[in-house]
């Protein structure tokens, strides 16, 4: 199968990453962003983190700075939105969604999946598509124990390196979530091996995502 690229070495590619929680991004498109710096691109990456407070957001600083190390500009944002109380924080995360709309042009945004079990990353997907009408946008998913894994249909091969990197990284900074049963090297590398044979990966590894629109140039 023939790959599309979104970018080539040396050039620039603005990314909005959003992610509901701390450690989402990383989970969803952590080995992307990697992979998009590996090959030369220079990313500007504007990471937003919509709940969080404390050590919460101590963790999703410190995760996406070095997550972003070899990038070419990126802005950190977090925010208190309650965490499992989205859908009932819908006219606050709206309000702050078009105002975010003014403040950034990406190329590509990273943002849930629409069909997540979890009802906030299932707000925060919906008002990605509600706010930017005339973008690329990649809807990445998170394993949990809701069984929800859905069918992908976009496909970015990992290498073995990165995919290693973005399993400690992950482990390394977030202390708050090494309690979950999901949450170890195991279920990510699963995951991204699963998709990797999906899409014969040269390294046998992958993340997935659903794109629902995009316009071949």
């Amino acid at each position: 199968m023939k790959g599309l690229q979104l970018a080539t070495a040396g050039e620039r590619l603005s990314v909005l990453c959003l992610g509901a929680h701390s450690d989402d991004i990383e989970i969803g498109a952590g080995g992307t962003l990697l992979s998009l710096m590996d090959q030369g691109i220079r990313l500007d990456v504007h990471w937003c983190v919509l709940s969080g407070g404390s050590e919460r957001e101590r963790e999703a600083k410190a995760s996406a700075a070095d997550f972003l190390a070899a990038g070419a500009t990126h802005r950190i944002e977090t925010l208190e939105f309650r965490d499992g109380f989205f859908p009932e924080q819908g006219v606050q995360i709206k309000n702050w969604f078009e105002a975010l709309k003014d403040r950034v042009r990406p190329d590509v945004i990273l943002t849930h999946r629409q069909e997540d079990a979890h009802q906030d990353h299932r707000k925060v997907a919906h008002l990605t598509w509600n706010t930017f009408r005339d973008h690329l946008i990649l809807e990445y998913e998170i394993p949990k124990w809701d069984g929800d894994m859905g069918r992908p249909n976009f496909y970015v091969p990992i290498s073995a390196a990165a995919i290693q990197r973005k399993i400690d990284l992950l482990i390394s900074h977030f202390g708050t979530q090494r309690s979950k049963q999901w949450f170890d090297a195991e279920t990510f590398r699963g995951l991204a091996r699963l998709r990797g044979m999906e899409c014969r990966a040269p390294d046998g590894y992958a993340e997935a995502f659903v794109a629902r629109k995009l316009a071949l140039a």
